[in-house]
């Protein structure tokens, strides 16, 4: 299986997916294709592994984000549906996932970071939904989110678009843990021993009893937010000021309609 903007390997049980365009790994359409694929050949393939780890390459960003000229309203619906498909089958993986993360992730960077079920980030790293700053909202991460770090902090990050570090991450729950940069594939190497040592079977017994308590009807929620982002959210002058703005590189002209 060849791809031209991901890595994907599997060795000893573990399955990893590289986001392979840096510097800022940013997420263009053919990016999520890949990334679709090779998750589901995870899925295909997962009773035999113990893990899925997906990280980046270079040391400036896991990502920056999804390419924001495939945001516009003529590539609208396949960005929307092609970038929610990650998160639709990560939710069927019986597996732990494991993001790593060494930079910025920032928009639907951090949004498939933090969908992971566990997070090791270096402490440069931040992490952000800057959406709201160009006229739109994190389409999945509205659904998740509130239910990942609770209602009031869940609002900031959208709501401000401000990014937050590594440290502040792991303190509300964000992330799993902050480590010193040159520590980072340590720490990383020392968490994953961590689970792979256990049986693989429980382990996936293990998430699934954990999603099932949480009682989180994950599908309805990212329904309702991609609704509300096609006929609603686009169909205002401002979604659209905010994204010509950023490609044009000057400042939003916000009309309030």
């Amino acid at each position: 299986m060849e791809f031209e903007n991901i890595l994907y390997e599997i060795k000893d049980a573990v399955a990893k997916i590289t986001i392979n365009r840096p510097p800022y790994n940013v997420l263009d359409i053919k990016t999520m294709r890949e990334i679709n694929q090779a998750l589901e050949d995870v899925k295909e393939r997962q009773r035999d592994l113990k893990l899925l780890i997906i990280t980046h390459a270079g040391d400036k960003a896991f990502s920056t984000g999804v390419d924001v000229r495939d945001h516009t309203p003529d590539k609208m619906d396949e960005m929307i549906e092609v970038f929610h498909r990650i998160f639709r089958i990560m939710m069927k993986l019986d597996l732990p996932t494991l993001a790593v993360v060494n930079g910025f992730a920032l928009g639907g960077g951090c949004e498939i970071a933090v969908f992971c079920d566990m997070v090791i980030a270096s402490e440069k790293s931040q992490f952000g939904q800057p959406e709201i700053k160009v006229g739109v909202y994190p389409s999945m991460v509205v659904a998740w989110l509130p239910r990942l770090i609770g209602w009031k902090k869940a609002f900031e990050i959208i709501l401000t678009g401000d990014p937050i570090d590594a440290k502040e991450a792991e303190r509300i729950g964000l992330i799993n843990l902050a480590v010193p940069e040159e520590r980072l594939t340590e720490e990383v190497d020392k968490f994953v021993s961590r689970l792979t040592d256990k049986s693989p079977v429980v382990l996936k017994w293990a998430k699934r009893a954990v999603l099932v308590g949480l009682d989180v009807d994950f599908e309805r929620a990212l329904q309702g937010s991609e609704i509300i982002y096609k006929q609603a959210l686009m169909s205002t002058h401002d979604a659209n000021e905010g994204l010509k703005a950023f490609m044009e590189k000057r400042k939003p002209v916000w009309k309030g309609h």
